[in-house]
This record gives C-alpha cells, structure tokens and sequence, in this order.
C-alpha cells in the first residue's frame, strides 16, 4: 500500500467529486479501489517549516462508487509520502512559482511532475524544443515582428504564455482590420511576449491529444472538434470529441518527445497535434480524457497510468 498525495487546483477541491472529465478523479478512485491512501491538497496549503516541506491534506474515501474527502486537514510531512502528484491547473503565476520552491526541499517521494521541470517549462514557449515536429512559430511583444510574421504566413494565432484550456487564443489574417488592435491587446501594447505560429487550416478538422507516459507514447488517442463558433476546440463534451489514429511518422516522432520530457522529469504530458504539427506542449495538469477513452477503446485507462505511477522507478528532480 502506499501513500499518496495529489496537489489539485483549488476549484476542483472546492467541488470535490467523481468528475468524469477531471483526470484526477480518475486516477484517486483507481488508487483507492487498490487500498491506497490518498490526500489531496492545494498550493495555499504547502508550507516550509525550516527546510522540511509540509502540506495542510484532506484523506479521501469512497463511498457509494463516488469520491470524497474528510472535511478535517491534517498537517503532512511531504516527505512521508511515496508519491506526489503535483497537478495544480495554470495560470502559472507567482504563487504557482512559489509552489513549485517548496519542493525543492522535498527529497523521498516520486514527483509526478517535477515542480522544477514544471517551472523551467513554458507549455507554449518550451515546446520549441521539438521545433522539428511544430509549424513556423516565433515568440516575440513586438509589433513589427508580428506583423512582418503575419506578412509571410498570410495566417496566424497568438497565444498567451501562461494561459489553458484555449484561452486568449486569437486568429489573424492578413489584411485583417483588427490586426494592430488585436496585437497591441495580446502584447499589452508590446511588453508582454507571445507565442505566435502558422495557422494550420487543418485545425477545422480537430486537434489530436497525444498521450505520453514515461517514455513512451499511449496508443490511445483523441481528436478535439471545434464547435460552429470557434476555430478551436472549447468545449468539453462528447459531441466535439471523436477516437483517431496515430500514424506510423507519429509514433515515431512522438515517441523522441516523450523520451526527452522524460528525462527532464516530465512523466505525463499531453501533446496537442494538429495535422502531425505539435502546437503545445501540456505538462502541467495535462488531460487524458479517460472518460473518453475508456468508451471509444473499452479499456480502463486509469489501470495502465496507476500501475505505471506505483511500479516504475521514477526521478525525483
């Protein structure tokens, strides 16, 4: 048996529930039904106490095949811990930051993911790391730069550094009327950078959520549909989400991603693919959409990442 704390973003606490959608849900319910303990915390309840770490932690149980947690905190050294994980939502904003410092003196659990890697990774910026496999893409506040880009790209879409879900993403063409006044606003008047890439017009045909897990890439994958009124997809329901396959050049490319996230302590990311491009790089909280998935392949996902969270001898960086 062991024992187990997630780090969850606040909201998701506050309602606290068997959320289908919600990868969390998933993955406490799997670790309870298998006789763990399991805590669930936020980054306002982390604390240092000198250099030892500590988490103000709810245990959780189930009950009637739901999930809860005791309504009482207990203060936990979160090194007494076998795993962490530490899957606050964005904004990473300071106290995100701040979070991430805690753990660097936290020393005995496995860490999934690394606070440190999480930190030193920007899921718009850093998946410039896999420039190979992306579309043509600069990051860049300047609106010359932008609008020089726009010029040889004819399409474009901005998006902020530190935002999810879809958030603040904007679409240009050239010759768009809004275009200065859309990048001036996405720039906060050029002192705020951005990532601006190539639009794919294959975007109206989905975007791919490629699962990695270790070093490996999960051969289960989903397409997200944008809805009648965006570009993207931004709505999360089972109309606008349809089972896809993954071709023989993606495996392969993906699979070099996966190794590399790896060894910097990224064990669970979600690549979003758009036409064999990757687009972003999700690595703090990222979805598996195990509802999904679960019902389109007739497995049981949770089981394959829970036994691969309890039994791989994972860094803790």
């Amino acid at each position: 048996m062991s024992k187990i704390l997630f780090v969850i973003d606040k909201i998701e606490l506050k309602y606290f529930e068997f959320n289908k959608l919600v990868t969390n849900f998933w993955l406490i319910k799997k670790f309870l039904d298998n006789k763990n303990e399991v805590f669930v915390t936020t980054i306002q309840n982390l604390s240092l106490k000198g250099d030892i770490a500590f988490a103000k932690c709810c245990e959780t149980f189930v009950m009637d095949e739901n999930i809860f947690y005791k309504n009482v905190k207990n203060e936990e050294e979160i090194n007494n811990f076998d795993i962490v994980m530490f899957r606050p939502d964005p904004p990473v904003d300071i106290d995100y930051i701040n979070a991430t410092y805690i753990f660097d003196f936290v020393t005995k659990p496995r860490i999934i993911n690394s606070p440190r890697a999480i930190r030193n990774f920007n899921e718009k910026l850093h998946s410039i790391y896999f420039r190979e496999y992306m579309t043509n893409n600069i990051v860049t506040s300047s609106l010359k730069d932008i609008e020089d880009f726009l010029h040889e790209q004819k399409e474009i879409v901005l998006k902020p550094l530190n935002r999810c879900f879809g958030s603040g993403v904007m679409y240009l063409y050239e010759g768009d009327p809004n275009t200065r006044t859309i990048i001036n606003t996405m720039t906060n008047n050029e002192t705020t950078l951005v990532m601006v890439q190539k639009f794919i017009p294959d975007v109206k045909n989905g975007d791919k959520r490629v699962l990695t897990l270790g070093d490996k890439i999960l051969p289960y994958c989903i397409k997200k549909l944008p809805s009648s009124d965006d570009f993207k997809f931004n709505t999360h329901n089972d109309n606008f989400i349809m089972k896809a396959d993954l071709s023989l050049s993606e495996i392969n490319n993906f699979t070099n991603v996966a190794k590399k996230l790896n060894d910097m302590g990224i064990y669970m990311a979600g690549l979003d693919v758009i036409d064999g491009k990757i687009i972003e790089v999700n690595v703090t909280s990222p979805c598996y959409f195990i509802k999904e998935i679960n019902s389109l392949y007739s497995i049981n996902l949770e089981n394959e990442i829970c036994n691969y969270l309890l039994t791989e001898n994972l860094l803790t960086l």
